[in-house]
């Protein structure tokens, strides 16, 4: 054997005691390493889960911890132990997800929660608590105390809120088709505007505004809409000059118009304190909000003239909808739609019952029209249809007009 082949030999047998050597010492940190991110993880977990609910499972994590530290075989292969390690990690992300804080729904209104909407959403809050434990809690706010009537929608397209249920009087920016729930003397009656809402062209209204990101979920009534003043309203000719405070509705406004009256766009929140400081002479509005409000209190006379309807649409933001997985989002709908079944109810048995309590307190007189007296209030407001008719649709018009035949 030459000289060259013996340094040759003696060389790689030196890199060779090396490599071993570096193997060896990188195998000796090994298991004190795992073992320290073993005792992180397990402890993290106690943590978030509860140390003292879990105390059982910790003790067993550490007794194995522990093994794992004094048997340096364990770690000999290093694939072994990061696999091990992998599997405790997935467990533990599952624990994780148990005791996850569950996602707040915020849901958003202005009225009381004695109205067909407040009990509606409370209902809905209750559903889906039920159905949906531990992963969603539902927080209602009313009266206005997170968003008002003026900014409600566009809280919703910021994704500051998730669920409101606006007057279909405050879709106007958003699309023209809805204006038609606001047309004077349309309806005969909630039934009426019922089946017109139940018809395909009613339903095709719920996706009038996908384009703008709101997903129109449900209709929900209130009830037939009556004049009140610090005066008789008898016939049109009475409401000349009077201000009356009005949703934000072209529609509503040319309203008044038609009758000489000056309508003034103010939020629903501020309308009692526009009329007992008299800042304004009236208001429209159902049996339901104008008792619960209260305004009966600081009018003088309410005419039961039923020349509108005041509803609502139950909406989401398309973003909010589309992020839900598949199967809760089919939770919410089922549980949205027995939540408004149950409001519209209430609207139908508070109707006459809040009309009465109101009679009752004798704070307001009801002024009952002749259907001659009714007749000059039609002729005097019909003539806002044709106003609308391009911005609506007459297909829409004449399909609402039909659902007064029974």
């Amino acid at each position: 054997m030459t000289t060259d082949t013996l340094n040759s030999s003696w060389l790689r047998a030196k890199k060779l005691k090396r490599t071993k050597s570096w193997c060896y010492k990188k195998l000796t940190l090994w298991p004190t390493a795992c073992y320290v991110l073993y005792i992180l993880i397990t402890r993290l977990w106690c943590t978030c889960a509860g140390i003292i609910a879990h105390r059982e499972e910790y003790i067993t994590l550490k007794k194995e911890a522990n093994l794992m530290k004094n048997n340096t075989s364990t770690f000999t292969n290093p694939l072994k132990s990061i696999a091990k390690l992998a599997t405790i990690a997935s467990i533990l992300a599952a624990s994780f997800n148990v005791f996850a804080e569950p996602t707040e729904i915020k849901f958003s209104h202005v009225v009381a929660e004695n109205t067909p909407k407040g009990q509606m959403a409370l209902k809905f809050k209750e559903l889906i608590e039920q159905r949906l434990p531990g992963e969603y809690v539902v927080n209602v706010f009313p009266n206005s105390q997170l968003f008002g009537d003026n900014n409600e929608l566009a809280a919703l397209l910021l994704n500051d809120v998730q669920f409101v249920a606006p007057s279909l009087s405050k879709f106007e920016r958003y699309t023209k088709k809805l204006q038609i729930f606001d047309l004077p003397f349309l309806f005969e009656d909630m039934a009426a505007v019922d089946r017109f809402q139940q018809s395909e062209s009613g339903q095709k209204l719920l996706n009038s505004m996908n384009r703008k990101g709101i997903v129109g979920l449900g209709y929900l009534h209130n009830g037939m809409k009556q004049f009140s003043a610090n005066d008789p309203l008898t016939l049109p000719k009475d409401a000349k000059g009077k201000k009356f405070r009005i949703m934000a509705s072209d529609v509503i406004a040319a309203q008044f118009d038609a009758v000489g009256a000056i309508p003034v766009k103010k939020p629903f929140s501020e309308v009692f304190t526009l009329l007992q400081t008299r800042a304004i002479d009236g208001q429209e509005n159902t049996w339901s909000n104008t008792y619960s409000m209260k305004f009966y209190e600081v009018q003088s006379h309410i005419t039961e003239s039923n020349h509108g309807v005041l509803d609502y649409m139950v909406v989401t933001s398309n973003t909010f909808w589309k992020g839900l997985p598949a199967d809760k989002r089919a939770v919410f709908k089922a549980s949205l739609d027995e939540a408004i079944a149950l409001g519209n109810k209430i609207a139908a048995e508070k109707d006459n019952e809040d009309k009465q309590a109101i009679l009752d307190s004798k704070r307001s007189e009801l002024v009952t029209l002749t259907p001659a007296a009714r007749q000059q209030w039609v002729n005097a407001m019909k003539p806002v249809w044709a106003k609308f008719e391009d911005q609506i649709g007459k297909d829409m018009i004449d399909a609402a007009q039909a659902a007064n035949t029974k």
